[in-house]
């Protein structure tokens, strides 16, 4: 349950002001040379995927639709614009009266995707479409790329609990953002109570080291957090020595204790010591979560421990070395005017470097082989074969500028587990490599 199930207000401020000074400027040179009203579209894609990622996971797309949404300039905004100089009174006129009245089309939150998928497309006139570029990808590449990690944890724990613990290690907004990505890419809770405010997210803590410090001894911190929380609390028993502090947990909470955290120390053959040690003391279902600077790589490393969940703070809300997702928002397609019923033409950079793009209004879908495994991101423009037209990954997101495709957190959680289950096996491979998928591009 969140903020909005319980009939509470959420403040959702202007999102106008996330964007970059060109974009405005951009605005008032097009609204002076007559080319603002021209129906436009753009994409949001990615040349590449980071190194070594086999896959990439679409986050951020219900914070994108917000964002959209409360895309307006407030008096304070256009005052602010006035004052600096930014734009003339005519665009400071035209922004005064923004909404954005166009379309939006999306892979669905929690799909997987590849270099060149078109995971979103906006379209409406160049004024109106270009001013989202810089929030739309602060929100994607941000949110993708927590999720990418997460995903990555995720199939690395094979089932096992997974927790969200960096809000202490990142800006407190994008705490809650980074907890949102990480449910979507397969964390079960978080830490953080704005997240699970915000988003219904279910939270998860009980104590740190200072609790257990605070207290003349660890007995004496056993037995207060015990009798204030119950004996299905975590007790934390690193502090001072592992072995001692098991044994007084057993004996200050019985063996109904419901988990011991771990936090230091090579925590492969710390694991299998507490797990024997409570076994010994009849404790066989008191659970043993494990913390400390983890990664995909750390979580795999400990699959033959005897863990029962995971807690992930610093490596998961830096996207695991990889903190973007490396999005761009391209004009792919335009009208040679401002008629209604002009045709659009592909237009694409051709720059050098590795940074040309491939123009036109483009549709995607997944082809699959005999067995049901996806083979390739197929590509396209024009008419979508046939024998791909149930495939289609796109959907649309916002009509007229009205949201239409709000759903609940869940949905893309979910979304995500089918979406990379049908990938190739070696997609969840930690090992590094290419794009599990190829991407084709077909042309009319």
């Amino acid at each position: 349950m969140n903020a909005a199930d319980l009939g509470l207000p959420v403040a959702v401020p202007s999102t106008a002001l996330f964007t970059d000074q060109y974009e405005l400027t951009m605005l008032q040179a097009a609204l002076r040379g007559g080319t603002a009203d021209r129906r436009s579209v753009f994409e949001v894609f990615t040349r590449r995927l980071p190194e070594g990622r086999r896959y990439g996971v679409v986050a951020g797309t219900g914070r994108v639709l917000d964002a959209v949404e409360n895309f307006r300039f407030d008096e304070s905004q256009l005052a602010f614009l006035r004052e600096r100089g930014v734009v003339d009174e005519a665009t400071l006129a035209w922004l005064a009266e923004y909404r954005f009245r166009g379309d939006v089309w999306g892979y669905p939150e929690g799909e997987v995707y590849f270099p060149g998928s078109p995971i979103l497309r906006v379209e409406g006139s160049f004024a109106e479409c270009v001013l989202l570029e810089t929030v739309i990808l602060s929100i994607l590449n941000h949110d993708s790329a927590i999720a990418a990690a997460a995903s990555r944890m995720s199939a690395a724990a094979g089932g096992r609990g997974l927790i969200e613990m960096g809000a202490r290690r990142t800006h407190e907004l994008a705490a809650v953002a980074a907890a949102r990505a990480a449910y979507v890419g397969g964390f079960d809770s978080t830490s953080d109570l704005a997240a699970g405010f915000r988003y219904g997210i279910p939270t998860v803590g009980t104590s740190a080291h200072a609790f257990i410090l605070l207290h003349d001894t660890e007995r004496d911190a056993f037995r207060v957090q015990v009798d204030a929380l119950g004996r299905g609390t975590t007790l934390l028993v690193d502090t001072y020595d592992v072995t001692q502090a098991v044994r007084t947990a057993v004996e200050v909470a019985g063996p109904d204790l419901g988990a011991v955290r771990i936090d230091s120390g090579d925590l492969l053959l710390v694991a299998h010591r507490v797990r024997q040690q409570l076994d010994e003391l009849g404790a066989r279902d008191t659970r043993i979560v494990v913390t400390s600077d983890l990664d995909e790589y750390a979580i795999a490393s400990l699959a033959a421990a005897p863990v029962d969940a995971y807690g992930v703070g610093t490596q998961l809300v830096t996207g695991s070395g990889h903190p973007t997702a490396s999005m761009v928002y391209k004009l792919v397609a335009r009208a040679d005017s401002a008629d209604p019923a002009a045709p659009l033409r592909p237009v694409a950079k051709r720059s050098l470097g590795g940074k040309a793009s491939v123009g036109g209004r483009k549709w995607a879908a997944r082809r699959l082989d005999a067995d049901g495994v996806a083979e390739a991101e197929v590509v396209g423009t024009g008419e979508v074969p046939a024998e791909l037209a149930g495939r289609q990954l796109l959907t649309r997101l916002v009509d007229a500028g009205r949201v239409v495709a709000r759903e609940p957190l869940e949905a893309a959680r979910a979304r995500h587990i089918t979406a990379r289950a049908g990938l190739p096996l070696s997609a969840v491979q930690l090992s590094r490599g290419e794009a599990v998928l190829p991407t084709e591009y077909v042309t009319p």
